[in-house]
């Protein structure tokens, strides 16, 4: 059998549940691995064993109850919805009794960690066992995952590439199969970048579906999604991390619906808007280019309409700049010097863009996101997803935090015009891994839906899996 850690949640689900595997085995396994291939790849910050082997021996009790009930014809609860499934949480993320350190020097983490954040309670809840915290760079300022906390995290198709960011961490550990789940936040492209670059799903849901707790300095541009291996996977974690809390006051109603069902029901009758370039984009990589169409043929051959036709929106970079940057400016105004020294430079480029920024561009910013996500709203009303790259570019080489130069709008997101404008507009999103470079490198294809169309996109993105299963890396020998 392929190992445990290769494995996805769901199969290890029905691995368990048939008593051919068990929670306990599948922890050793990862953090076996983990210890093996996280010193070359860094994508962990935080890896707590004695707390994941605690939680997965109380899985595998509930498991084997459930299966000792079940042989006996009496009757038990099933175990929970990812009884036993290792996820591991981006250090952004609020968790109990381990530190989040945002990727920053600048936060005390000898202080009480005694919260978690809604998603990591759902997790909890759903018998999920958590492993550690992934790596992001400061604040989550970048799409590239580097820090002077941290250092640099690589990717495991090149250790000389970045797996993008700021869910750098996240991506590469689902990628080099260092658990089946991980939970990203996306603010930029934050979970769909690194996916992209890693070879990955990363799903970025409709804003406000999965609950945030505290919400994100910069803004309602923040959303938070699963990276794994797997849409089925994606669907399954939607599930549990989209139940609702209270301590979120912008989140949507809650959702009862199971994004299981339905999610094979293809793409026959759906009707694609197949925009390479979104009517702005004058860069872009030939092969990805290439990909996208060979992605849009197959839409078509499985039944969706497709049509070659751009949403008819501005290149809105300078909006999600400015509103990120003055986000960045308002956390550099509640630091201290001593902390301001020790900043990313990078996160300071930012923030000393964001300072000159005055309150009538702020607001003239928000007028135009409207104007953009209106003229969105009214495309979708034609359309069911949009077809898209999910890059410009495949993963670039690595740096060390503060070598990039002035980090100005091109510098942090002019390689990436596919993904900021749709956290602008609010809508779910999803990077899937469709082909190689000819460099060996992941291509990612990313299918837009229209607002709350969650359960639309995972179903449409499932259909993609069918003809093209996700592939993992061959991972350098010397990580081996």
């Amino acid at each position: 059998m392929t190992a445990l850690t290769e494995q996805a949640a769901h199969v290890l689900l029905s691995l368990y549940e048939r008593g051919q595997a068990s929670p306990v085995e599948t922890t050793q396994e990862l953090l076996s691995r983990i210890e093996q291939l996280n010193p070359a790849l860094n994508a962990f910050c935080l890896v707590d064993e004695e707390s994941a082997l605690a939680s997965a021996r109380e899985s595998e009790s509930r498991w084997l109850a459930w299966r000792k009930h079940r042989l006996t014809g009496s009757s038990a609860n099933r175990p929970r919805a990812l009884e036993g499934i290792p996820v591991s949480i981006k250090d952004l993320i609020l968790t109990r009794d381990w530190p989040t350190l945002r990727g920053s020097k600048t936060i005390d983490p000898h202080q009480a960690w005694t919260v978690d954040a809604p998603v990591t309670a759902r997790l909890r809840e759903a018998g999920a066992v958590l492993i550690g915290k992934t790596t992001t760079p400061e604040f989550g300022c970048k799409g590239e995952t580097n820090s002077p906390l941290t250092g640099i995290t690589k990717n495991p198709w090149d250790l000389q590439k970045t797996p993008g960011g700021s869910s750098g961490g996240a991506a590469a550990a689902v990628a080099a199969g260092l658990g089946p789940l991980a939970v990203g936040t996306d603010g930029a492209g934050s979970v769909r970048i690194p996916a992209a670059f890693c070879g990955n799903v990363g799903f970025k849901p409709s804003y406000g579906r999965v609950p945030a707790y505290p919400l994100s300095p910069f803004g309602s541009v923040a959303h938070v999604g699963p990276h794994s291996m797997s849409v089925v996977d994606c669907a399954l974690a939607m599930n549990v991390m989209k139940q609702p809390d209270a301590r979120d006051w912008t989140a949507l109603p809650p959702d009862a619906s199971d994004y299981l069902m339905g999610l094979h029901d293809g793409v026959a009758g759906l009707r694609v808007a197949y925009s390479p370039r979104l009517g702005y984009v004058k860069h872009l990589d030939p092969a990805i280019e290439s990909a996208l169409e060979a992605c849009a043929l197959s839409l078509e051959a499985m039944g969706a309409c497709v049509e070659s036709i751009d949403p008819g929106i501005e290149d809105s970079l300078d909006i999600s700049f400015g509103l990120w940057v003055a986000g960045a400016a308002s956390l550099w105004r509640g630091l201290s010097e001593a902390q301001r020294e020790v900043t990313d430079p990078d996160f300071r480029s930012e923030a000393m863009s964001g300072l000159d920024i005055s309150l009538k561009q702020v607001h003239d910013f928000n007028h135009r996101r409207g104007v953009l996500g209106s003229t969105l709203r009214q495309f979708m009303t034609d359309f069911d997803l949009i077809l898209t790259p999910s890059t410009a570019i495949c993963a670039f080489a690595i740096r060390q935090a503060g070598t990039a130069g002035d980090y100005d709008a091109q510098t942090m997101l002019g390689w990436t015009p596919y993904s900021f404008p749709f956290n602008l507009s609010q809508q779910p999103a999803i990077s899937f891994p469709w082909s190689l470079s000819p460099d060996g490198l992941p291509i990612g294809v990313q299918l837009v839906g229209p607002m709350f169309g969650d359960a639309l996109v995972l179903r449409a993105a499932r259909a993609l899996e069918t003809i093209r299963p996700v592939q993992r890396p061959r991972m350098p020998q010397h990580q081996k």
